[in-house]
């Protein structure tokens, strides 16, 4: 089964005129201006088998359309208000949760506003949007592509998941009457290909695992690439530190950091009794981004039960993290969550991958927002440094990208309002 012919046509039978085409096998054009740095691009060889994203796909989504970009250890998106760049990073989010098992609902909160603005629906009202992307690693690239419904009632229209040139999973909306999709997967054996309905509002990829015995050859190789994907995308955590939250003593807890990092003291009564030398890196990048002298950064205990946060400069009283600006805030957030990695974030981590498999890619909206020009380089710094070890990936959002431009294993994607 190769190519896509077993199928026929993607989305087999019912063929929906909601904007939403057929995925094609080959890569979408992109109509941004991409800098890839010489060590990431696609001809060196690589050694790397962590699972990792590598593309996303934006065949139609939003504002986006026929977009495909490359994902390095470090990628910045860059561009005006309304380029889309939030859309880009809101569209890898949405992936990572359909690869952690969620719903399109959860994933795709307003459906409606992921419909590109000149999709026409068809008779039936219906209309769509298409995203994909392809992970990297042991079973080299993976590609998926999704094209969901999303009027009148939100469902996935088909799916397709490819490696070698092989299709490995295919499904298609054949009966819209039925709340589920005809899925058809490799299986190498007496049978070519496995039939068999799955639920329409769920990643058939990430359901693979539970419905392939790995019994043939063919369908081992299916489970090991849909395994890298859903490894790939469920290693995500958004962040988007809230300093006008983080300013605030909060209660002892769990000691893992939120998206918008609202939670910094609890974790940092944790990591700085946990791991001194992660610590020590914190106070060294917190040093070489704040006006004054850093010694020690350290969580003070109240009587009512919570924590703050306070900053040592090795002379006088310690000084309450609430008093450093928005800028000084979302720095030593970011950082923090750069240097500990998923061990300390509340993230959904495939727990049963082992950790020098794993790669977290953090999601970075604003990655410069209130940064000084000291501070968002000691930033990337860090990000790169973080990148080059291969466990942490950082892909961020950026008006101006001028400051970055020629760094070191830094992917700058350059998108037009």
């Amino acid at each position: 089964m190769s190519g896509g012919k077993r199928f026929g046509r993607w989305l087999g039978s019912y063929r929906p005129g909601m904007a939403v085409p057929s995925v094609s096998a080959v890569p979408a054009a992109d109509a941004s201006t991409v800098t890839v740095p010489a060590q990431s691009r696609e001809s060196r060889v690589s050694t790397d088998v962590r699972a990792r994203v590598t593309e996303l796909r934006l065949s139609a989504f939003a504002g986006h359309r026929r977009a495909g970009f490359p994902l390095g250890p470090v990628t910045l998106f860059a561009g005006p208000s309304g380029a889309g760049k939030t859309t880009a990073l809101a569209a890898y989010e949405a992936l990572a949760r359909l690869a952690g098992g969620a719903s399109l609902r959860d994933a795709f909160p307003d459906p409606v506003a992921c419909v590109p603005q000149r999709a026409r629906p068809d008779a039936g009202g219906r209309r769509g949007f298409r995203i994909g992307c392809t992970a990297d690693g042991a079973e080299g690239p993976v590609r998926l592509d999704i094209a969901v419904q999303a009027e009148p009632d939100l469902r996935i229209a088909g799916e397709r998941l490819t490696s070698g040139g092989v299709v490995l999973l295919e499904t298609a909306l054949r009966d819209p009457g039925r709340r589920t999709v005809q899925a058809a997967w490799h299986t190498a054996g007496s049978a070519p290909v496995t039939r068999a309905p799955l639920p329409d509002d769920r990643l058939g990829t990430a359901l693979l695992p539970l419905r392939v015995a790995g019994k043939t050859v063919g369908q081992r190789h299916v489970l090991a690439a849909a395994e890298q994907m859903v490894v790939a995308l469920r290693s995500v955590f958004p962040c988007d530190p809230r300093p006008e939250c983080m300013r605030t003593p909060v209660p002892l807890g769990s000691g893992r950091l939120l998206p918008g990092c609202d939670n910094l003291a609890d974790v940092l009564w944790r990591t700085r009794a946990e791991c001194a030398r992660r610590h020590g890196r914190l106070v060294e990048a917190l040093g070489a981004g704040c006006a004054g002298p850093v010694t020690d950064l350290v969580a003070e205990p109240l009587p009512d039960g919570t924590v703050r946060a306070l900053l040592d400069s090795g002379a006088g009283p310690r000084t309450d993290l609430a008093r450093l600006g928005d800028g000084g805030l979302r720095y030593l957030a970011l950082t923090l969550v750069l240097l500990t990695g998923p061990g300390v974030l509340d993230v959904d981590a495939p727990g049963e991958v082992p950790d020098a498999l794993r790669t977290l890619t953090v999601l970075a909206d604003g990655f410069d927002r209130c940064l000084d020009p000291a501070q968002r380089r000691e930033l990337l710094r860090t990000a790169v440094r973080m990148g080059e070890r291969g466990h942490i990936r950082c892909v961020g959002a950026v008006s101006d990208v001028s400051w970055a431009a020629g760094t070191e294993g830094v992917t700058v994607v350059h998108l037009d309002a």
